[in-house]
């Protein structure tokens, strides 16, 4: 079993990410700690316990940072994710609240008493893992691996030519994450861009989960027609699935390796720029940074088969 504690701004992918996590069978969902992003924070959180009771479950959530490291707070993408971050599907108010702790306060205590066991999966801004470090800088060293939906090496950004949602939310945040000595995969556009889910299968995943299947199918439709009309797919991206598939199986994922610099201001924030072509630089942004790995090339089918997998398994019935 793998435990990893999901940081998570939900979000219609992030749904999918964390009931795919919830149900694998090689993964122990630990806690979901919450971030602004695609919502408020404050919406971010009663998303997560939302997603929480739907599944049956008790899982602690942490609400973490509402605003980023030093730039100001981004307008909320409604026009993705809806209002709601469900594709206004408009949930009843769940009955649970978060837990005392921080997002930030919770992944240091998680981390502490399971040294080299914890993955952190994250898949909005990096605010909670910058603010984690700040509060305990040794817990870099304690982190089995920090795998993140963010960020874009080689193709095209979604938010600029050059830079990914998540990143630009929190460029600061992310640079401190690049540089801590810790091991960071990051699964981003590159990657992400290659993987369409399509009307067919959430079809399914209505008819074969009797639990969360038509709320993610309905959700996921709202997603689906945003993307069909800004890009030539008949279906959505599988972002944030994508960081939790990793984490069950890597072997579906070409990477590459290089120090990342995050930009934090001008025409190029946001942007992941990773040293990958092994010469030196006049710039010595990248000197004494950790190597990091990015994803590049991804066994789609494989990686559809197992959201699908997870999401009509037995675990649900």
């Amino acid at each position: 079993m793998k435990k990893i504690i999901l940081d998570t701004d939900p979000g219609i992918d992030d749904a999918m990410a964390i009931f795919t996590a919830m149900a694998h069978p090689q993964i122990e969902l630990l806690g979901l700690t919450t971030t602004f992003g695609n919502v408020s924070v404050e919406q971010a959180t009663t998303n997560a316990l939302s997603l929480v009771e739907m599944a049956g479950l008790d899982i602690p959530v942490a609400k973490g940072v509402g605003t980023p490291w030093v730039k100001e707070l981004n307008p909320f993408p409604d026009f993705v994710h809806g209002v709601d971050g469900f594709g206004n599907v408009n949930l009843p108010a769940p009955k649970g609240q978060p837990i005392a702790q921080s997002a930030a306060q919770y992944i240091v205590e998680q981390v502490n008493a399971c040294p080299g066991e914890i993955t952190l999966v994250a898949v909005g801004p990096l605010g909670n893992l910058a603010a984690a470090l700040q509060i305990d800088p040794s817990i870099a060293e304690k982190v089995k691996e920090v795998v993140l939906m963010g960020g874009v090496i080689a193709a095209d950004g979604n938010v600029s030519p050059v830079a990914e949602a998540n990143i630009l939310s929190d460029p600061h945040a992310a640079d401190k994450v690049m540089a801590a000595a810790w091991s960071v995969v990051i699964v981003g556009l590159d990657v992400t861009h290659q993987v369409v889910l399509n009307n067919a299968l959430f079809a399914k995943i209505a008819k074969e989960n009797t639990k969360v299947g038509q709320f993610m199918a309905d959700a996921a439709q709202f997603y689906i027609d945003f993307y069909s009309s800004i890009r030539d797919i008949d279906g959505c991206y599988a972002h944030d699935v994508s960081a939790v598939a990793y984490v069950v199986d890597s072997s579906m994922f070409g990477t590459i390796e290089g120090e990342v610099c995050v930009a934090t201001d001008g025409v190029a924030i946001g942007q992941t720029i990773m040293s990958r072509f092994g010469i030196p630089y006049p710039l010595t942004f990248w000197q004494g940074r950790p190597k990091q790995k990015a994803c590049m090339q991804v066994d789609s089918t494989k990686l559809v088969a197992l959201f699908e997998d997870a999401m009509t398994s037995d675990y649900w019935n």
